[in-house]
């Protein structure tokens, strides 16, 4: 599937394409562009300018992506749950014990892609991106059947540990889970591709400094999302299973000892992202302005 998707031959493309906004849910209206070259292209497609809006409030989280909820709540004794009756480990998870205890008694948030949504993925809030840690895994899909017939696969999936911090010092971290079909997960602020393939190192150390609605990331198929705040956050009103997210829209509230003091943020058009799309990282540190639309909640 990999080699198809990225077959790039504009006819193919159009008549895959075809075949998919007819069967499997394929909405453009938003998208950049109209045609694509490859059906990976597609799937990695960018949103034209204004198609999203990012909560203003500073005591907002914003959903990263567009996606279905899944299992949402409080972290009770280090476990989330996966589906019903499931539950796992945050510490397997995050293959880090000092991590997970950051977010006893956090909130936490499961956000599925469909294979035809928006792919890509945004700073939830102004932050520094401070590790990555890879973890090579399996590719199991992530689809609900798949969660309630497969113990801890969260845990036994590929995926990227994205450690974040605001501007108050409290810590976020965003789990990007890879899936079936998935050939990587890129990321804009590191020059490296992760994927089964990938040999480099595990923990990737970085300074990368985001706004929120900031490009990070993008899949090249339809994936999961697990975002983790700490004792603190809770779900904003209406954050409940299988509902559909847009990025940008409230996810979590923080209260006053988590959330960053208020700051002035300017009005533009378009979602935040470095220029290209070659994979290329953008420069360290680099504090790009607010380029989203941004609402109060």
């Amino acid at each position: 599937m990999g080699r198809v998707s990225r077959y790039r031959n504009r006819w193919f493309a159009a008549a895959g394409i075809a075949l998919w906004r007819r069967y499997g849910g394929l909405d453009l209206r938003d998208a950049e562009h109209a045609s694509f070259a490859s059906l990976q292209e597609c799937f990695t497609r960018r949103l034209r300018p204004g198609a999203r809006t990012v909560v203003d409030d500073p005591r907002r989280l914003a959903s990263p992506c567009d996606a279905i909820v899944g299992a949402c709540g409080t972290i009770e004794r280090g476990l989330l749950l996966q589906a019903k009756d499931s539950r796992y480990a945050l510490g397997d998870l995050l293959l880090d014990r000092e991590l997970a205890a950051a977010y006893a008694n956090g909130c936490y948030a499961t956000l599925r892609l469909r294979a035809g949504m928006y792919h890509r993925f945004h700073a939830p809030h102004d932050c520094a991106v401070e590790r990555v840690d890879y973890v090579a895994g399996d590719a199991w899909n992530v689809n609900p059947p798949a969660l309630a017939r497969v113990q801890r696969l969260f845990c036994r999936n590929e995926r990227a540990v994205i450690r974040c911090r605001l501007e108050s010092g409290a810590p976020i971290t965003i789990v990007p889970v890879a899936a079936i079909l998935v050939a990587s997960i890129r990321l804009r602020f590191l020059d490296v591709r992760l994927h089964l393939r990938y040999r480099g190192p595990n923990r990737i150390a970085c300074d990368a400094h985001l706004v929120k609605g900031e490009e990070m990331g993008w899949f090249e198929h339809g994936s999961t999302i697990i975002v983790l705040a700490p004792d603190g956050a809770e779900l904003c009103s209406g954050i409940v299973p299988g509902r559909e997210i847009r990025m940008g829209e409230a996810l979590m509230r923080l209260d006053d000892g988590v959330a960053p003091r208020p700051a002035a943020t300017g009005r533009h058009e378009g979602p935040v992202r470095a220029d290209g799309d070659d994979g290329s990282a953008s420069p360290r540190s680099r504090r790009a302005p607010p380029s989203v639309p941004r609402h109060r909640c």
